[in-house]
């Protein structure tokens, strides 16, 4: 792979070199760049397809920029010569081609400027440092709670940060304006540079720390044909256990609910119509969506439901179930090598930690049959297969969306092993479909896994909303959306059918908050 590199740079680069102007000038440095757009939501969704297929040695040169002109972009933090930019553009564009992204290029390190965080603190103690974010968050509120993060700068250190991105100047004054909130909790503020550090730490962990302990909703799913069952009266305030997970005798069987319908899955059955007429979906693409809701155990939405999509990493959750469950029986221990990788996959959906996992839990067809002779009540037709490929290009291993559903509610009714953890994992900070993007009102709980290929774009999670008591709700959302073939231009239909996905979601939220008086 090196030599076609090479190749390709040798064959490029005296054309380059004969391009008029400074593009290539001796005096100034360049980066490499990637994505602009004035949308910062399509940036950051940009920038996590761009890691996953360019790596985590670059992701931590990837930077999120301001554009003079105006809006957002990514760039590689190269600062090199004429000769490495051109050599290291032609390399990530190779990358970036076969996986259906757009080509990078070099450009001057010029024209655009740095992004700027408020900073709370700094230290080595990440257990302190989260004690610091609650007096931050809850003296801040929830305006500043959605993008309050625990960063980690080196091994030995972590950050606290509002993680802001905007210019230096305005960035400055909130810090200032903050500084003069939090005198009497004697709380300074700094700014730092938005550097793409890994966060550790963030909202939805937060809130999952703070759940109180009560009695989760029984779980619930949905077969076909299945008989109506009553609904299960739950308090008003549920909110979610945090109790170790049951032994195994003690696992309750879900319980089959019938089919959704009415008037809120016509409206989502529209709004899809719309699109498909409008052009902004394509007929060959097909589309599964399912809501539940976890406070009465009613299935609201279900569309596509018990048909077969791809999983993409998705599927990942039930791979970290496959791991635990080995735990469970003393075959596997959960250390910090183990820890880290369930961490790198689910949070960061890196591919080589995934595969160590699932190698750990015995391959994929070891994994396969665990989870069918032992949470068959769970997946009826969920299928691993394979490992992840080079590049991520999964499009063996599929899935059921009711699948997704009956897993999460499973995991909200703290009915798996290591279900706490697996929660946990699923709340750590990163990018989302269902609430990232979206009016969602800050304060809104989230666990999730997307899903991402040239081929498929889906998210699935449960979001656990309040009322102005804060009383909590939650709710589990599937949404996937799946080609025939691979995308011409995958960052392109990432980005729009991920929107979609917001969408859908923020419909669900609109109808959830009708129900529950939400904020």
């Amino acid at each position: 792979m090196l030599r076609i590199f090479t190749l390709s740079f040798l064959l490029l680069f005296p054309l380059l070199l004969s391009i008029p102007g400074p593009l290539f000038s001796k005096s100034v440095q360049y980066d490499i760049a990637y994505i602009w757009d004035d949308d910062l939501t399509n940036v950051l969704d940009y920038q996590n397809q761009l890691e996953e297929t360019l790596g985590p040695e670059v992701a931590l040169h990837l930077r999120i920029v301001g554009r003079k002109e105006g809006g957002y972009g990514i760039v590689y933090d190269h600062n090199g010569t004429a000769l490495s930019s051109a050599q290291l553009m032609v390399q990530h564009s190779e990358m970036l081609r076969s996986e259906g992204l757009s080509e990078c290029f070099a450009v001057e390190d010029n024209g655009y400027f740095q992004l700027y965080n408020v900073s709370y603190g700094l230290g080595p103690n990440l257990e302190d440092m989260k004690k610091h974010y609650a007096r931050v968050y809850n003296y801040l509120g929830d305006e500043v709670g959605k993008n309050l993060y625990i960063e980690q700068t080196d091994k030995n250190n972590y950050t606290l940060i509002y993680r802001r991105r905007g210019d230096r100047s305005s960035t400055y004054r909130v810090a200032r304006n903050h500084a003069k909130l939090l005198k009497k909790k004697k709380i300074s503020t700094t700014i730092l540079a938005e550097k793409n550090n890994p966060v550790v730490f963030g909202e939805s962990s937060h809130l999952d720390d703070q759940q109180p302990a009560s009695k989760p909703a029984t779980a619930v799913a949905t077969t076909p044909k299945a008989k109506a069952a009553p609904a299960q009266k739950v308090v008003k305030s549920v909110a979610k256990s945090r109790p170790s997970s049951p032994p195994p005798s003690s696992r309750k069987k879900v319980i089959a609910l019938p089919s959704a319908g009415g008037n809120f899955e016509a409206t989502i059955e529209q709004y899809i119509k719309d699109l498909r007429n409008k052009g902004k979906l394509a007929s060959e693409e097909k589309t599964g969506w399912m809501v539940v809701d976890l406070t009465s155990g009613k299935s609201i939405v279900d569309i596509n439901a018990n048909k077969l999509f791809q999983a993409a990493s998705m599927i990942k959750p039930f791979i970290a179930l496959a791991f635990f469950h080995k735990v469970k029986e003393g075959a596997l221990k959960y250390g910090p090598k183990s820890r880290r990788n369930m961490e790198l996959m689910i949070q960061r959906s890196n591919n080589p930690a995934t595969n160590w996992v699932m190698r750990m839990a015995g391959g994929p067809a070891e994994v396969d049959k665990l989870l069918r002779s032992h949470y068959s009540d769970i997946f009826k037709n969920t299928r691993v297969v394979e490992y992840i490929p080079a590049g991520g290009r999964t499009y063996k291993n599929s899935a059921l969306p009711s699948d997704y559903i009956r897993f999460l509610q499973a995991l909200w009714s703290n009915n798996l092993p290591y279900g706490k953890e697996i929660r946990r994992l699923m709340s750590l900070p990163g990018r989302d479909r269902l609430y990232n993007g979206t009016p969602i009102p800050r304060g809104t709980l989230v666990y999730n896994k997307t899903g991402s290929t040239a081929r498929l774009c889906g998210d699935m999670g449960i979001l656990v909303a309040k009322d102005r008591k804060g009383n909590r709700y939650p709710y589990a959302l599937v949404g996937v959306i799946e080609r025939d073939t691979r995308a011409a231009n995958y960052g392109d239909w990432m980005l729009t059918r991920g929107n979609v996905i917001r969408q859908v979601s923020t419909l669900v939220y609109k109808e959830m908050k009708k129900q529950y008086k939400l904020l």
